[in-house]
């Protein structure tokens, strides 16, 4: 091996173990990799961000934020009200939902589609008294399969198209190209899906997880009176003083109310507390401070054991109440302590309980390190918690209503949508930019605001995208995949055609389970395109092959955006992935590689 292969490898396989074991969030990875990559002389300084400028890339983004806007507007709102219809019918709904949310993924993002069907489908399990748990995962599993059929559909279809383009002389892939293989994938996935749903086990019977917007906790009002050692002190001084978390959820002096008032603002003899704990903090908190249990007229005061209200049942002001979210991969929420947030200061909301695998998190709530696919339960008046949402990266659960978003933009959300999808179509203009312009489009139209579209891109996914670019030239220009096909062209001259493709996609499969898929498109198509020449084996066959075992990710909650959204909200363990997700995987590989053969050998 020459210095330069070894300096590749060595830096290929560093950010490979960053990307498996995540000191640091994977697009820093990838960043890191980038910047040792040009100061090594790997990749000149002028070529360095070039990626970002790849059509696949400004396609993820714009894709993106067109999902963004297709659900703001509503567009999808008249057909999820179609699933009102089937009230008491679990398996036609967990059918419907799957089906419907894989047509979805099909044309936007995954995630996307996720969010706009996760609260109609725990709206349905609530209603008709069955776990979320059997729906949740085959509606994540639903998403993952949509986005086999288009070049829209997933982001490793798109750079799977740009590979095609700079490394072949084919040119990019047309819209529908990915249906041949991954449509007869999709249906035979969903039909699986629908009857196999009882390998989900104890998640499919039990309890749900987050059963609604309540703690366990009780609400008490209580007023400061002369003495207290309330007096004069911030409200987060105040809460300190209980021996467990307890809120200061409202604020009343006199004929002003503070929902959600900040931390820092000092009390004043008089003022009203409306408190949320537990009942013995509760307790703790009022002898603590010397604060006195407010009743209603005519009646005595009573223990707060006896108090009938609940949760936030019990809040008095009528605009206010509380919704949980799922925390999503991404968010700048994941890593950082609660105590760390100042949501009430800057979002007028009080978070007020962490939930992790169907449980409240038994640390003090300031202490909670947040992770991805945590559920947050937010409280606050509806317009500032959704601002909160949208900026913290929260998928919301308690949106029970179908009002998505605003219903006058929904007919031109869509129009402009299906303008683009026919302008790719007819290949009128590449799909970079007939996507850039429907979104300039929506926003123009006020169908989407400019905050709503940057707030909608993933930017760890484009950072990630944009710096793993130019690793493949690295590896070109050293020589290290030239080294690499030519150590595994022995095995994969020897096999037959239909065992090496069943081979590579078992083995992006295993790969895309650990780390990002993206990551792993990128890593392996220069390696399948060097196998195919050695083989004997067509282009197109080697990068179809990567691109579906990169997307079909159902062994684990990590493989998949999706399947980590729905482990909380869900009630899953580890296992129920690989119980339900292993002969999903297996049927995949089994329709995929004939198909692979069929049309594109």
């Amino acid at each position: 091996m020459t210095s330069d292969q070894i300096i590749v490898s060595l830096l290929t396989l560093l950010s490979l173990a960053g990307f498996v074991l995540q000191p640091v969030r994977y697009d820093i990875v990838a960043m890191l990799l980038l910047l040792a990559l040009v100061l090594t002389g790997q990749v000149s300084p002028a070529s360095a961000f070039l990626g970002f400028a790849e059509p696949a890339v400004t396609t993820v983004a714009a894709v993106l934020a067109i999902s963004k806007g297709l659900q703001t507007a509503g567009t999808v709102d008249l057909l999820l009200r179609q699933l009102g219809g089937m009230r008491g019918k679990p398996r036609l709904q967990v059918g419907v939902q799957t089906g419907l949310c894989a047509g979805f993924s099909a044309f936007m993002n995954n995630v996307g589609a996720l969010a706009l069907f996760m609260p109609v489908a725990l709206r349905n399990a609530y209603r008709d008294k069955y776990s979320p748990g059997r729906a949740l995962m085959p509606l994540a599993f639903g998403s993952v399969l949509g986005g086999l059929v288009t070049l829209i559909g997933t982001p490793p279809n798109l750079i799977i198209s740009a590979i095609r383009q700079e490394r072949t002389e084919l040119g990019p892939y047309a819209l529908f190209d990915f249906a041949w293989v991954g449509l007869p994938i999709a249906l035979a996935g969903l039909a699986y899906l629908m009857l196999g749903e009882r390998l989900l086990g104890g998640a499919r019977s039990g309890k749900p997880a987050v059963p609604g917007p309540d703690t366990g906790d009780y609400v008490a009002e209580a007023r400061i009176c002369a003495g207290s050692r309330a007096i004069g002190v911030p409200i987060r001084v105040l809460e300190g003083m209980a021996d467990e978390d307890v809120t200061v959820v409202g604020l009343f002096r006199g004929p002003n109310r503070t929902l959600a008032p900040p931390g820092e603002a000092r009390l004043r003899q008089e003022d009203v507390l409306l408190l949320e704990g537990p009942p013995d903090a509760l307790h703790s908190l009022v002898e603590a401070a010397g604060l006195a249990l407010t009743h209603k007229e005519g009646e005595e005061d009573t223990a707060i054991e006896e108090a009938e209200a609940t949760g936030l049942r019990a809040l008095v002001a009528a605009d206010v109440d509380a919704a949980e979210a799922v925390l999503r991969p991404g968010s700048p929420l994941i890593g950082r302590t609660v105590g760390m947030l100042r949501l009430r200061s800057q979002y007028q909301v009080n978070l007020l309980a962490v939930s992790r695998q169907g449980r409240r998190v038994a640390d003090r709530l300031a202490d909670i390190v947040l992770r991805s696919g945590d559920v947050l339960l937010l409280q606050g008046v509806p317009d500032k918690r959704a601002e909160a949402f949208q900026a913290l990266a929260l998928l919301p659960l308690a949106g029970r209503s179908l009002a998505l978003g605003r219903p006058r933009h929904a007919w031109l959300a869509g129009g402009l949508f299906l303008l683009g999808i026919l302008a790719v179509l007819f290949e009128l203009v590449p799909a970079h930019i007939a996507f850039a312009a429907v979104l300039v489009a929506m926003i123009v139209t006020r169908v989407l605001r400019p905050d709503e579209a940057y707030a909608a891109i993933d930017w760890p996914v484009i950072v990630l995208l944009g710096a793993l670019f130019p690793l493949g030239e690295a590896m070109e220009k050293s020589g290290t995949l030239a080294l690499l096909v030519e150590t595994f062209s022995g095995p994969a001259a020897a096999l037959p055609a239909w065992a090496l493709i069943a081979a590579i996609m078992a083995a992006c499969m295993l790969l895309s389970e650990i780390m990002a898929n993206n990551a792993t498109v990128l890593l392996m198509a220069p390696i399948a395109l060097g196998l195919a020449q050695v083989a004997g084996v067509s282009p197109d066959a080697m990068l179809m092959t990567v691109c579906m075992g990169t997307s079909c990710t159902f062994l684990s909650p990590i493989g998949h955006q999706s399947n980590t959204l729905v482990m909380e909200p869900g009630g899953y363990r580890f296992a129920d992935y690989a119980r339900l997700g292993a002969p999903l995987a297996l049927l995949c590989l089994l329709i995929g590689t004939p198909m692979i053969l069929l049309i594109w050998g």
